[in-house]
């Protein structure tokens, strides 16, 4: 009976301790507690150690506070031209007041996900088939504002939301590829027509370059020729002046040896029938004799005939 008292003892003081340590709170880094005291909001405890009144304090709510992504599943949509398509979304947030992520809304989470359906809904059913497929971005921008704004009263942050797929009915899909197909098709025609030009074009301006290579060619040859025939030409006037010079330089020599014997008048009448006899060698049909001449030649035939009956 005397140790009751004591284990008794044991045990409150144990109960304290756990009461205590149970009071201790440590809130790591990036995250947050909102503490309630009697069922009202008492305050938001940030990064470190923290102590609570026992059974007046409690944790309402532990906060994450680092970025967060979530994947929604893929929603119906109908476009403005009566398409109806499938596309999911990726939502990147951040909590940043604890106390509105705590006490604004029931499920935040199922609240964004609904949120960003009718938004998207609403986008979409701006745009036809064509601009809901080429402008991811501006819908990205449209939407993210649009979340931003409605989550901002539950301590939501909307950083970014992205289209992260979209599926067409199967009809327009297999329209799609057969569009793409005709236009692959027609790329690679024109590539083949641009190759067919440029290659025309390269042998048309090798042939032009070849005649005119050609042409050059060919004037130079007859610059060349033109220049040989004169240098031939010039060759033979400086012969036949050559020859003509010095046959007058025979007949200059001739005459000064005729002067310089000093003949008489025989041999002078005698040296002119020979000069008329070689004029009579050429074409023409008449000569006019000179009656000295005459008379010498008249000389010239009396000796012969003397000489010949002499024989």
């Amino acid at each position: 009976m005397e140790y009751i008292p004591i284990i008794v003892l044991v045990i409150f003081i144990i109960l304290i301790l756990i009461i205590l340590a149970s009071c201790i709170r440590i809130v790591p880094q990036a995250h947050a507690m909102v503490i309630e005291r009697l069922g009202g909001y008492q305050g938001t405890w940030g990064v470190g150690i923290h102590f609570k009144m026992p059974f007046i304090d409690r944790v309402a709510k532990r906060v994450l506070l680092k970025e967060q992504v979530v994947d929604f599943a893929p929603q119906p949509v109908i476009t403005k031209d009566n398409v109806t398509m499938r596309i999911d979304t990726v939502v990147f947030f951040q909590i940043t007041d604890p106390k509105l992520f705590a006490y604004g809304v029931e499920n935040p989470i199922m609240a964004i996900e609904n949120l960003t359906a009718t938004t998207l809904r609403n986008i979409i059913g701006d745009l036809e088939l064509d601009q809901t497929l080429t402008s991811r971005e501006t819908i990205n921008t449209k939407m993210r504002a649009s979340l931003d704004v409605a989550t901002d009263p539950w301590g939501i942050k909307v950083n970014r939301v992205e289209l992260k797929n979209i599926i067409p009915p199967t009809a327009i899909q297999d329209a799609m590829e057969k569009q793409m197909k005709a236009e692959r098709e027609r790329r690679e025609a024109i590539l083949r027509a641009e190759g067919e030009k440029t290659s025309t074009i390269l042998v048309a301006e090798g042939k032009k370059e070849s005649a005119i290579l050609d042409a050059e060619a060919e004037k130079q040859a007859a610059i060349l020729r033109a220049e040989a025939k004169k240098e031939a030409t010039i060759r033979e006037a400086e012969g036949q002046a050559d020859a003509i010079l010095k046959i007058q330089q025979a007949n200059a020599d001739g005459l000064r040896f005729l002067k310089e014997a000093a003949p008489d008048g025989a041999v002078l009448q005698l040296k002119s029938l020979e000069a008329f006899a070689k004029a009579a060698d050429g074409k023409a049909t008449k000569i006019i004799i000179p009656s000295e001449i005459q008379s010498v030649a008249g000389l010239v035939k009396s000796i012969t005939e003397v000489a010949a009956d002499q024989k």
